[in-house]
C-alpha cells in the first residue's frame, strides 16, 4: 500500500492543472483529506466581471458570468475521500443552466509516515455541455503538495488534464493542458489565514504556449475557520498577463457534519 501510493504520487508530480474547472471551482486543494466518516458540503461561487464577449470555437462568453458549483466530499478512512460536483452557469441573455458533474476520488500518504510535507492525489473524471467546456468527458488528475512552517502555509497543485471526448480527445499528450496553481498564506488569527492564490494555465505537456495565450492570474485571499464547522474562503483574481479572463470575484462556504 504504502509503495502504491508514492510511486502514484511520485508519477503525477511533473504534470499539471485544468483551468479550476473552466472556473466553476477555484480553490487550491490541501494535501488533507477529509477525516472519517465525516461529510463537507461546498457552494463554490464566482462572478466574472471582465471575462471573454462573444462565442470562441463554440464556447459561450465568460464576461458576466455567474457560476455556482455544489461540492459534496465524503471521509471514507484516515487517507481515502470522494468528491461529487455538479457545475452551473447562469449570464444574462442566456438563463441559468446545468453545465456539468464530476467525481473526485483523493488519497494522501498516511502522516504515520513522517514526510516533511503533505502529499496527497486528486483525480477526478466527469461530464460537461460542449458550448461551456471543449473538453465534453474531461479527465484531472492533481498532485497536491504542502507544508506549514510555524503561521506560514504555502500549497502546490500541478495539474494535468485531457478530453476523452471532444475537440482534443484522442490526441495523447499532446492534448494534456498543464495548469500550476499555488498558494502562499499567514495566519494572522485562530480564526483568520491571510494569503494569495495562484492560478496558470502555459500551453500542454508537449508544448508551452506563447505567451500571450497562457493565462496567469493572483487572487489576494482570505481563508475563515468559523464557529459550528463552518468554512469560508474569498478572493479577487486579476490577471497578471496572457489571455481569458481579467478579473473574478470568488467565495467558497462550506458545513462539515459528522456522517
Amino acid at each position: 500500500m504504502k509503495s502504491f501510493v508514492l510511486a502514484a504520487l511520485l508519477a503525477a508530480a511533473p504534470l499539471g492543472p485544468l483551468a479550476a474547472q473552466a472556473n466553476y471551482e477555484i480553490q487550491i486543494y490541501p494535501s488533507k483529506t477529509q477525516e472519517k466518516g465525516t461529510t463537507l458540503f461546498e457552494l463554490h461561487s464566482n462572478f466574472t466581471g471582465t471575462g471573454t464577449k462573444s462565442v470562441e470555437n463554440g464556447l459561450l462568453p465568460t464576461d458576466g458570468v455567474l457560476h455556482n458549483t455544489l461540492e459534496i466530499t465524503h471521509g471514507f478512512n484516515d487517507v481515502f475521500e470522494v468528491g461529487f460536483y455538479v457545475f452551473t452557469s447562469a449570464r444574462a441573455g442566456d438563463g441559468w443552466q446545468v453545465a456539468g458533474s464530476h467525481i473526485r476520488p483523493r488519497i494522501r500518504v498516511p502522516e504515520a509516515w513522517k514526510l516533511p510535507v503533505g502529499l496527497s492525489l486528486s483525480a477526478e473524471v466527469g461530464p460537461t455541455q460542449r458550448k461551456f467546456d471543449a473538453a465534453e468527458w474531461g479527465v484531472e488528475l492533481r498532485p497536491i503538495v504542502d507544508q506549514t512552517i510555524g503561521d506560514f502555509y504555502w500549497a502546490f497543485n500541478p495539474t494535468i488534464g485531457w478530453a476523452l471526448k471532444g475537440d482534443e480527445a484522442g490526441r495523447g499528450y499532446r492534448g494534456m493542458g498543464f495548469e500550476p496553481s499555488g498558494k502562499v498564506a499567514w495566519q494572522v488569527s485562530k480564526e483568520a489565514q491571510l494569503g494569495f492564490e495562484y492560478y496558470g494555465s502555459t500551453g500542454t505537456v508537449a508544448r508551452m504556449a506563447p505567451s500571450a495565450e497562457q493565462q496567469h492570474m493572483l487572487y489576494p485571499s482570505v481563508d475563515l475557520t468559523l464557529p459550528g464547522e463552518w468554512e469560508f474562503n474569498a478572493g479577487f483574481g486579476f490577471q497578471l498577463s496572457g489571455s481569458g479572463d481579467r478579473n473574478i470575484l470568488k467565495m467558497i462556504v462550506g458545513r462539515r457534519f459528522e456522517f
